[in-house]
């Protein structure tokens, strides 16, 4: 077992680390524990042992807890000393997820907020999720052994036949019904929201099970020597080649998932096959067995050991030498930590003695990571209180780029919003829509709106993406003090404009829902963002189709303001200055990188009557670069979008181009 263990941890490093891939070997590793768990506690119920299960959860924490601190705590060195302050505070988030066991959860709540995701780089601390959904399982799976121990024994006192109440037949039974709930769960998940369903323990829990089924039918599976040579290659074949073959990270934890899962059953199946042929023979290779012994301090160091190391040179990907480089690393690393913190720790009698011993020392690893874990996190928020309690004269944001104060030194302050602070930066926007402002279409279901003022004096809608939304930080309150209304219908990535092959199929969908909704509604004006940035050359173009998306709003008689994009960058602004920091050329780039010579808004003038255009463009960029940093306020929140705390300060400077703009009062 501890060949296929290393393997697996084998598939896991080497797709990491050089293909950038998912590989299927995480998925063995969870068949591979139901398997092993469910022989042990099968033999205890059968021999007539007592589960204890208060004491092997104790002991199960003793054992995986020390290494998780060691490298957790590694992490967060590395995490101080590489990666930039704004990305702590999610880092020390996922500490405590990790040491709690649930960080599976943690991850699956980012990875379909397209508002949380990270875009900056991948946490050192990420992998966790995995052994998150291990440790849930841990919890749970005992509790299926002690649920069916406790029914065969009442079934013994009936008179049914023994064969009906056969311990092992009510465990298949339990676990074929997890398995097959799960499986069937797992697909229709996987199919309409797979960012979630990856990290979902509903959705692997039947990988779990197949692996109990799998010891549970083991004993009846009698191949013969041929036989298992053919399994065992095979298996072998279709485990290695399985993150190869399919686009794992997207396909997964679905019915594609029966690949690795099933192959690595296969090699189970076929055991020692007594055939110099057979994969046993590579399998019970000492060197593997070896690195299987090290296989999970392995999969906890190699993960970070990249991450950080990326993110320390500055590269995306590491060259076959870099790689070997963190690959050794990581080896040499595991082989410690297994020698020197899991082995002792195992073998220490002094816990094993009583459970009340052995509790104290899983609090004693937790308190090891909690205290610094802690502190930091206090020393973060002090930052951001002292940053946020400062003058507002010393942080004036965009108002330093004002025609009055050109020429005039900006005051040294801290730059604000901390980064403890920046995550949330998105700008507010007050709930969910009521009353007649509620879509009868379920694909604008989070549509939102401010507080109703009274008496309501216009009404807008707010169409496109969160580039549309970030301008909600000064038209929001622009819009309470004139008593307007806002409508905010919103979808990530998705800019407003007239259904074009250019966007996604839902995009289009979102944009013809939402454009519905304007004309059944008739707001009195509808606000966009009229051109559409891009990373890299061209900087700015016109929204596609833009015009033929407006046009039936202004045919309908409603009026419409389309403003100027802000810029985008292939690196996360507040991490250059924290890194860098707020002079660097690096961080301040030139203006002809980042938006287009000619405003895109220009080619729409005179087209289209009821149509107004604003800019603001020159309260972002000034002097021939775009920067990081105006006026002691961060401008971006990470490579492409405004903060809150800065479109605040341009909230005199947007009113006035808005009214001169369309004329209203």
């Amino acid at each position: 077992m501890q060949g296929l263990r290393a393997l697996a941890v084998l598939m896991v490093v080497t797709y990491h680390v050089w293909l950038g891939r998912v590989s299927g070997g995480v998925d063995i590793f969870l068949l591979i524990s139901a398997f092993l768990m469910t022989l042990s506690f099968a033999r205890k119920v059968e021999s007539g042992k007592p589960l204890r299960l208060l004491s092997h959860w104790l002991h199960l924490l003793k054992r995986l807890l020390p290494a998780v601190v060691v490298v957790v705590l590694a992490v967060l060195i590395g995490t101080w000393a590489i990666l930039p302050a704004s990305r702590w505070p999610d880092i020390l988030d996922q500490a405590w997820a990790s040491l709690l066991y649930r960080q599976n959860w943690l991850l699956a709540d980012t990875a379909v907020d397209y508002y949380a995701q990270d875009h900056s780089g991948a946490s050192p601390l990420q992998h966790f999720w995995s052994l998150s959904i291990q440790g849930q399982v841990f919890l749970l799976w005992p509790l299926v052994f002690a649920g069916a121990a406790l029914l065969h024994r009442v079934l013994r006192r009936t008179k049914l036949d023994d064969r009906l109440t056969d311990y092992r037949l009510i465990l298949a039974l339990a676990f074929g019904t997890i398995f097959a709930a799960s499986l069937a769960y797992s697909i229709d998940q996987t199919a309409s929201n797979q960012a979630y369903a990856y990290f979902d323990t509903r959705t692997r829990l039947w990988e779990f099970a197949l692996g109990s089924l799998l010891a549970l039918a083991l004993p009846h599976l009698k191949p013969g020597k041929a036989l298992r040579v053919v399994l065992g290659w095979a298996g072998l074949a279709a485990m290695l080649s399985c993150g190869l073959l399919l686009t794992v990270d997207r396909s997964f934890p679905g019915f594609i998932a029966l690949w690795p899962t099933l192959a690595a059953a296969a090699i189970i199946v076929a055991g020692q096959s007594g055939s110099r042929f057979g994969v046993d023979r590579l399998l019970t290779w000492r060197p593997l067995v070896a690195l299987g012994d090290n296989s999970y301090a392995l999969y906890l160091w190699h993960w970070p050991l990249l991450v950080l190391a990326l993110a320390g040179l500055g590269i995306t990907a590491p060259d076959l030498v870099q790689g070997l480089a963190i690959v050794a690393a990581s080896v040499a690393l595991a082989v410690l930590t297994t020698r020197y913190v899991e082995k002792p720790l195992r073998d220490w009698h002094w816990p094993q003695r009583r459970a009340w011993r052995t509790a104290v020392v899983i609090a004693a690893c937790g308190a090891l990571l909690a205290g610094p874990v802690t502190v930091w996190q206090s020393q973060l928020m002090a930052d951001e209180a002292a940053a946020a309690a400062q003058p507002r004269e010393l942080t004036p944001g965009a108002a330093a780029l004002a025609p009055e104060n050109a020429g005039k030194p900006t005051p040294d302050a801290k730059i604000i919003p901390g980064p403890a602070a920046l995550k949330n930066e998105w700008a507010d926007i007050d709930g969910l829509c009521t009353d007649s402002n509620v879509p009868a279409d379920p694909l604008l279901a989070g549509c939102l709106q401010n507080s109703r003022p009274d008496p309501v004096t216009k009404k807008i809608v707010v169409l496109g993406d969160s580039h549309a939304q970030q301008y909600m930080a000064a038209l929001g309150p622009i819009a309470k003090s004139h008593g307007w209304e806002v409508v905010t219908l919103l979808k990530g990535n998705c800019r407003f404009g007239g259904e074009s092959p250019e966007r996604d199929a839902d995009c289009n969908a979102f944009n013809k829902a939402s454009a519905q909704y304007v004309l059944d509604h008739k707001p009195d004006a509808v606000f966009t963002v009229a051109s559409l940035t891009l990373k890299d050359a061209p900087y700015e173009t016109e929204v596609p189709q833009y015009l033929e998306g407006i046009k039936p709003f202004t045919d309908a008689g409603m009026e419409v303001v389309g403003i100027r994009d802000n810029p985008r960058f292939t690196m996360n602004m507040p991490e250059c200055v924290q890194k860098k920091g707020a002079d660097a050329a690096a961080c301040n780039v030139p203006l002809q990188e980042s938006l287009a010579a000619s405003s895109p808004l220009d080619a729409y003038r005179g087209k289209v009557a009821g149509l107004h255009l604003m800019d603001l463009s020159d309260f972002i960029c000034a002097n021939g670069t775009c920067p990081a940093v105006v006026g002691n306020v961060y401008v971006y929140k990470d490579d492409n979008h405004l903060t809150k705390t800065y479109v605040q300060s341009m909230i005199p400077m947007f009113e006035q181009r808005l009214l001169a703009a369309t004329g209203w009062t």
